[in-house]
Order: structure tokens, then C-alpha cells, then sequence
């Protein structure tokens, strides 16, 4: 391949990836957002600035697992997982959770497509190094890039739930933070969004919480370490440092409840608090 045509496949490449977001929410929060966030969502897809959405689905998971009268149980944030919880995690997070996101973007005008990390062998994971402690949770080894671009150049937008699969079938329940910062870095994405319920990182100044407009990710570890963040944000801010150590510039954790957030954080405003490397200038 001569040289000027693979400059122009990687200019291609860039251009590609300047056009694409992922973003992170929890299925409770998707379910609770208004329809004006996703009439947002679908207003970027049109302008050609295509999402990819990585969701999670906690809440659903305990209350069937609760049902079913199988035990939930959380160790360093993740959740143990049997196989037996498994199937309740795929069967929340592959069906009833996935599909519910798909048909609200559709029914709003957007074109979405739902898929897992099993199909197509999208996310390829192996167990955790605490597999002892936690079960069945998976490290995403790959990502399947060329079938969320195969999407994406299509027109959908693909809403992936973080099932991931070993090379022996086995699944793997992953955390939907850690599968986002590896579909995030493997795309080559400039951001991460992460769609909360709260507007940011908090911080204790005084006898009043505030959020943190930027951090880096020394400080994050140092937040770890005086317990300032704590419990399910561990692994949450764990993956966005994880996937700033990729190609992806920064991570940004938002509010969805904010007016025209995804629109506002991706025109550069500063809302919310941006996970960076090191301090800039711009910083």
C-alpha cells in the first residue's frame, strides 16, 4: 500500500472518530430521563455525530434477581456473579433493558439497533483477577470495532448491553463502565460521556459538596485512597481513567437531567466534571 493512500485512510480514521461519542448510562437513568434528552441524542445522529450507547441495568438486575429469591451481593462494587446470576444479568441487560432503550429512540424518530458483546463476538473478555472473590465478571481483551462501524455507517445507533464472551463461550457479566472506556478507547473516540444522576464528582469543601469542574487522574487515585470516592463510583471513575490511558482524551460524568447535555458537552461548554490526564491551560 503506497504511502499517500494509507495517509488518507487514517485521515478517514480520525475524521471518523472526531464523529463519534460513546456514552455510559445506568438503565434506571435512561429510563428516567425525558424524552428531550433523547430528541437531543437523535438531533447529534443527524447531524452526522454518531452515538454509540453502552448501558447498564443494576437496579433491574437486583429487583429479578430479588424475585427469584437469588441473593445479590457486591464486592469492591462489582456484583458477584454465579452462573445463575447470569442468566438473570443477560436476560435484564440483552432483553427487556436493551430493547426499552431501542424502542424509545425509535419512537422518537432515531434509528437504533440493540446488540450485546456476545453477538458477533463484539466484546471478548476473560475473567477478572479477583474472579475468586466476584465470579463470573469480566476484563474486556477486545472489541470488535468493525461491527459497531459497520453500524454506525448504516445510520443506527448501536445501544450495546455489557455482556462480553471468553473464547470458550463462556460469558462474562461486565461492569457497563469498564465496557464503555473499551469501546470508547477502541474506537479512537476524542470523548466519553457518562450519563448520571448526579452533575458531577463531588468534592467536601467545608460543610458543602461541590462538584469538581475538572480532575486528573492522580488526583482520582488520591480521592480512592481517602475514601472520597467510594463504592460503585470506584469502578466508574476506575474505567474513565482506564480509557483516558487509551486514545480517548477525556471523560466527562453529567447530569442527564441537563437540558441539551450531550449537545452542550460536545459544543465544548463546561458542564459537569472532565476526567483528564493532566491539567492544561484550558483546564
Amino acid at each position: 500500500m503506497n504511502s499517500a493512500l494509507q495517509g488518507e485512510q487514517k485521515e478517514v480514521a480520525g475524521e471518523q472518530a472526531y464523529k463519534t461519542f460513546v456514552m455510559k448510562c445506568g438503565g434506571s437513568t435512561l429510563n428516567e430521563l425525558p424524552d428531550s434528552f433523547f430528541e437531543d441524542l437523535i438531533a447529534l445522529q443527524r447531524k452526522g455525530i454518531q452515538p454509540v450507547i453502552v448501558h447498564g441495568g443494576g437496579p433491574a438486575i437486583s429487583e429479578n434477581l430479588a424475585k427469584l429469591g437469588i441473593e445479590t451481593k457486591f464486592v469492591g462494587g462489582l456484583r458477584y456473579t454465579s452462573e445463575e446470576v447470569l442468566d438473570v444479568v443477560e436476560m435484564v441487560l440483552s432483553g427487556s433493558i436493551n430493547k426499552q432503550i431501542v424502542r424509545r429512540i425509535q419512537t422518537l424518530g432515531g434509528q437504533a439497533l440493540g446488540l450485546s458483546g456476545v453477538d458477533g463476538f463484539l466484546i471478548q473478555a476473560k475473567p477478572v483477577a479477583a474472579s475468586a472473590e466476584v465470579g463470573l465478571v469480566g476484563d474486556v481483551t477486545e472489541v470488535k470495532a468493525s461491527i459497531i462501524e459497520g453500524l454506525t455507517s448504516l445510520g443506527y445507533m448501536p445501544i450495546i448491553a455489557p455482556v462480553g464472551v471468553g473464547e470458550n463461550g463462556q460469558r462474562y457479566n461486565i461492569n457497563a463502565d469498564t465496557a464503555a472506556g473499551a469501546v470508547a478507547s477502541k474506537l479512537g473516540v476524542q470523548q466519553m460521556i457518562v450519563v448520571t444522576d448526579v452533575p458531577g464528582i463531588l468534592s467536601t469543601v467545608g460543610t458543602e459538596k461541590r462538584v469538581l469542574p475538572t480532575v486528573t487522574v492522580q488526583q482520582i487515585e488520591d480521592m480512592i485512597l481517602t475514601g472520597e470516592i467510594y463504592g460503585g463510583m470506584i469502578p466508574k471513575v476506575r474505567a474513565a481513567v482506564a480509557c483516558i490511558h487509551g486514545q480517548v482524551k477525556e471523560v466527562v460524568i453529567v447530569n442527564g437531567s441537563e437540558p441539551n447535555v450531550l449537545s452542550r458537552v460536545l459544543s465544548g461548554e463546561a458542564i459537569g466534571t472532565r476526567i483528564v490526564r493532566m491539567k492544561t491551560s484550558r483546564s
